[in-house]
């Protein structure tokens, strides 16, 4: 399973897999970038830290759901 960073930048925020020296998605918002996680996922298997704007870790989401090693609700 690849592991993703979604992040603030300077000019935005970014998707940017672990090792990667490039982003793999950018956008203006962190809403705008949230929203096309499930599509950027389609056929593929990942899991996505999401940063607040300070830089901590809010969420990490596992795509397919299905894939997530976790067997909680939420």
């Amino acid at each position: 399973m690849d592991n993703y960073h979604l992040s603030p930048t300077d000019e935005g925020w970014e998707l940017k897999k672990v090792g990667a020296e490039r982003a793999s998605k950018r956008a203006a918002t962190k809403q705008e970038l949230v929203s096309s996680l499930a599509d950027f996922f389609n056929g593929k298997t990942g899991s996505v830290k999401i940063h607040k704007a300070d830089g901590s870790i809010e969420e990490e989401r596992t795509y397919p759901r299905t894939a997530d090693p976790r067997r909680s609700k939420g």
